[in-house]
């Protein structure tokens, strides 16, 4: 059975496994986009370090009794993961103002956020994925209210595993963006990636380490990611 191209997105491609119809290969991209791709740019090495951190990440969500798609890192660009039907929803968490948030209400980035926001968009590129809310996902009927219920006690059960973790290696998580599916036997689960593109990070002096680099021209996006992914192998 060959390999056949399912899906190109922005940042991976993901193809059938030759070793079970459950499983696909996700293979990383060297490009960078913004504003939904009106900016796109190919940066060499990003793939490969956006792979390595998501599998380190999702490795420790795994042992750490998280239910993810992640079977194993297969070569420096590519995952071996459980198949899914996406859920099109981003779900964001907010730790700290930052970025759109801080915008949106006028609020000065940085304040941290007492509990944690939990926010749902409506993952459509040619609608420009729009903030919607638990009845809107109801409504549309992209999940149910107990699955509403779920995907945001589940999302706060991983915000806390990954602020400990960030935090013991010296950074500071700001925000982030989750996607989950539905696996053969329709159970919710984590999926996509976990890495500084869909993440903020910031270091003890404030310094953006993510995808924030490229967005507002902050320097090289590569040399930043090897260093969370060297502060993360401390863990």
């Amino acid at each position: 059975m060959s390999r056949e191209l399912i899906y190109s997105g922005k940042a991976k491609d993901i193809y059938s496994s030759e070793e079970d119809e459950n499983l696909i290969v996700s293979v990383y991209k060297d490009q960078a986009t913004m504003l939904n791709g009106a900016r796109k740019e190919t940066i060499e090495g990003k793939g490969v370090l956006n792979n390595q951190i998501s599998s380190l990440i999702f490795e420790k969500l795994n042992a750490a009794g998280v239910a993810t798609h992640f079977v194993r890192q297969l070569s420096d660009t590519e995952q071996l993961n459980k198949k899914v039907d996406i859920i099109p929803l981003e779900v964001v968490l907010r730790n700290v103002v930052a970025g759109s948030f801080a915008k949106r209400f006028g609020i000065e980035e940085g304040l941290p956020i007492e509990k944690p926001i939990v926010e749902f968009y409506y993952k459509k590129d040619e609608l420009d994925d729009p903030f919607i809310n638990d009845e809107h996902v109801a409504f549309l009927g992209i999940a149910t209210d107990e699955e509403i219920a779920y995907i945001k006690a589940e999302t706060r059960r991983i915000n806390e595993l990954l602020k400990e973790w960030f935090a013991q290696v010296g950074l500071q998580l700001i925000d982030y963006k989750l996607e989950f599916g539905r696996d053969k036997d329709g159970k919710i689960i984590l999926a996509d990636e976990f890495s500084p593109d869909n993440s903020r990070l910031w270091d003890a002096q404030g310094n953006h380490m993510d995808k924030d680099v490229f967005r507002r021209n902050l320097g090289s996006l590569t040399d930043v990611y090897k260093v969370v992914l060297e502060k993360l192998k401390e863990l």
